[in-house]
């Protein structure tokens, strides 16, 4: 509970340093460089490394792509009936098309399944989010955003976006056992994603803004909190027959709300910053009343 209440809190403390004048939007930047060169990759370092290889990984791990794929076409047909610019649409699949499978996932599956599924949260966030962010993530960014990155400089980007380079030193160190005292480093440094993230959020989110991005709102929201669980439980537990609770928490995490690390990435390319605010500034709350919704739904299966 601790988890969702420091979200609430570092939210609503950015929103008011900014109304206090104490700092302006121009701090998000110095706030986002730091967790895409510190906090991100700190989690990577740790989860990937005790991340098992094998056949587990696949259903967990395939939803962030499968939701993320989606959402990025479904997105695309939705802007071309309401005429969005790219910008817009990529700013709907990094943060709709992306879920906080971790700093809301994780607390929420602790709460409703228990300690002992929180490996299954490792997986879709690690394997999943985290990967999808990285490689097709940071492409989807760096083209929306209009600084005319193209080819060699676009794979140059990705291959050295700090979190890309983390999570591939993490399995590459697995046959290396972290000592103790690394383990707590990358633990604190990582734990500052968080608190960090919502206070970036905080300062850009204006509430009167919400107002004017209404459809937005809905199509990004829609898809993340009801078409994108509906649509991994019809292939996971439909198609598939699988009915185990690995798969109703792989299901449970489809439902988790924008994603923040996807919403910081955006930020930095300067992807719709306000409407990625509003995003997170909504659907982050909304999460919060979403995901108990789905855990009693899942319970009757």
């Amino acid at each position: 509970m601790e988890n969702l209440v420091l979200l609430g809190v570092c939210l609503l403390l950015g929103v008011g340093l900014r109304m206090a004048g104490i700092i302006d939007e121009r701090g998000t930047a110095g706030l986002n460089a730091v967790i895409i060169h510190m906090s991100l990759p700190a989690l990577a370092l740790l989860h990937v490394h005790d991340l098992p290889i094998g056949p587990e990984l696949v259903l967990p791990a395939a939803m962030a792509w499968i939701v993320f794929g989606v959402g990025w076409l479904f997105f695309t047909f939705m802007g071309r009936r309401m005429g969005w610019d790219r910008a817009t649409v990529a700013c709907l699949a990094l943060t709709g098309g992306l879920g906080n499978t971790s700093f809301v996932g994780l607390p929420m599956i602790e709460a409703f399944f228990g300690r002992e599924y929180l490996g299954v949260g490792m997986l879709c966030d690690t394997a999943g989010s985290f990967l999808v962010l990285a490689v097709p993530g940071i492409l989807l960014a760096a083209g929306a955003s209009g600084q005319g990155v193209r080819g060699r400089e676009l794979v140059r980007r990705v291959l050295l976006f700090p979190p890309f380079v983390a999570i591939v030193l993490g399995f590459a160190l697995q046959p290396v056992p972290y000592p103790e005292w690394v383990s707590e480093l990358l633990g604190r440094m990582g734990a500052t994603l968080s608190p960090l993230a919502l206070l970036s959020v905080g300062l850009t989110l204006r509430f009167g803004a919400i107002r004017g991005k209404g459809r937005e709102l809905l199509v990004g929201l829609g898809y993340k909190m009801v078409l994108a669980p509906i649509l991994i439980f019809t292939l996971y537990v439909l198609v598939l027959g699988r009915t185990d609770m690995v798969t109703m928490v792989t299901v449970f995490e489809a439902a988790t709300g924008p994603m923040i690390a996807g919403g910081i990435v955006a930020m930095t390319y300067g992807v719709r910053p306000r409407l990625v605010a509003a995003m997170l500034g909504v659907g982050i709350p909304l999460a919060f009343l979403n995901l108990p919704l789905w855990q009693w739904m899942l319970k009757a299966v």
